[in-house]
């Protein structure tokens, strides 16, 4: 079975990804070996705030943007996101929430804005200073992204936005947020459902006039969740990402980059359970004999190592493939699939190895189990990416 140090020689790594994985688990062993998991909102906004201040002075954010703005690299490199959404996740879910979203927070701007809107804030989200957000589900357009109502209208020198979004990652702590809206009405297909043309893409600050935190969430996973309002919220017209109608393509190109960082979180919750379950394995003793001797522990433990490494495999996999410049679509969908679905069965048979203590608060199996969950829903839930896998065949 390959460890974290095996898995490393794949092909599909380079020396520079070697090399990152070795920063951020020094990294990680250092900042965030005693970290604290915050229950209460207070101390989770305070917790994710300061999480971010260190990945950026740590350097570890310039993987979340272009090095035309003072990013790591010329593009996004899929590997790389993925190597460190797996060794955060290992380590504190939270942490990985907090890498994670400001990447997908920011990435329409470097995909689409001008260069005056990328200089305003990327930069800043490369050190950590300014925290973004991706403002796309709403209460009735989840899964179904064109049948968004949210609405921005060009009056002079700015746009008006009226609308909700939520379920909004950061929703309460950003600094900004990347906002999609209808520039023009809904269109009906023939089968019945909307079209996607007539979405645009805006940055949106919290100061803006008209916009409200409407609803703070609290997730079975405690972490920055919002419910936001735009009350004929009035901004800039520059502030608008990319040129009107254009935001459907800037949200899937966004989610096509971090799709697969997703299945790479999905592996670090998958690998700490598997590593607490063997350590505990070995180390509990029951009936006169060490739980890890009984064939019913072993053959949990092969099970729960085989769907973990095939899903690590089809997750670098993936990356590789966008790296490269090749089609990924099908595999990145592939790779979110297996990995969420087998992280939460991995997940799952360990903390029944942990007996009464896995349903304990505060256990490590007991937070695995609440972190794992969400990830089979965002960024296309698991039933979405068997669509998108079933129509990349047939095509």
């Amino acid at each position: 079975m390959a460890n974290q140090d095996d898995r490393l020689q794949w092909p599909f790594f380079d020396e520079p990804h070697r090399r990152l994985a070795t920063e951020v688990r020094a990294w990680a062993t250092t900042n965030l070996a005693d970290a604290p998991h915050p229950a209460d909102r207070a101390a989770v906004d305070a917790r994710c705030r300061e999480l971010v201040a260190l990945l950026g002075k740590a350097g570890l954010l310039r993987h979340c943007v272009r090095a035309a703005d003072g990013g790591a690299a010329a593009d996004f490199d899929a590997r790389s996101i993925c190597l460190l959404r797996e060794s955060l996740a290992w380590w504190d879910g939270l942490a990985d929430f907090a890498f994670a979203v400001q990447g997908l927070g920011s990435a329409p701007l470097s995909l689409a804005g001008s260069a005056p809107l990328r200089a305003r804030y990327l930069p800043r989200v490369a050190q950590g200073k300014a925290i973004a957000a991706f403002a796309l589900s709403e209460p009735e357009a989840g899964s179904d992204v064109a049948a968004m109502q949210t609405s921005a209208q060009r009056d002079g020198a700015s746009y008006r936005l009226s609308g909700a979004k939520t379920w909004i990652s950061n929703g309460g702590i950003a600094d900004f947020y990347c906002v999609f809206a209808r520039t023009e009405p809904a269109r009906a297909r023939a089968d019945g459902s909307v079209a996607a043309e007539g979405i645009s893409a805006f940055v949106v600050e919290p100061c803006d006039p008209g916009f409200a935190v409407a609803e703070r969430i609290d997730a079975m996973a405690p972490h920055p969740l919002a419910r936001i309002a735009f009350q004929d919220c009035r901004i800039p017209a520059d502030r608008l990402i990319g040129a009107e109608g254009e935001g459907f393509r800037i949200a899937m190109q966004t989610l096509d980059v971090f799709r697969t960082s997703v299945a790479a979180a999905a592996c670090g919750f998958a690998r700490r359970a598997l590593d607490e379950a063997l350590c505990h394995a070995r180390g509990r003793a029951m009936f006169g004999r060490m739980l890890a001797d009984f064939q019913l522990t072993q053959a949990a433990l092969a099970e729960m190592a085989t769907g973990l490494e095939a899903a690590q495999l089809l997750t670098y996999r993936a990356a590789w493939l966008r790296d490269r410049g090749r089609p990924f679509t099908a595999a990145a969908a592939m790779a979110k699939l297996t990995a969420t679905e087998t992280a939460q069965s991995v997940i799952d048979r360990a903390l029944q190895m942990f007996g009464g203590r896995g349903v304990v608060q505060g256990e490590i199996a007991e937070r695995l189990y609440r972190e794992i969950r969400a990830l089979r829903i965002y960024e296309g839930a698991s039933e979405v990416q068997k669509l998108i896998i079933g129509r990349e065949l047939l095509k």
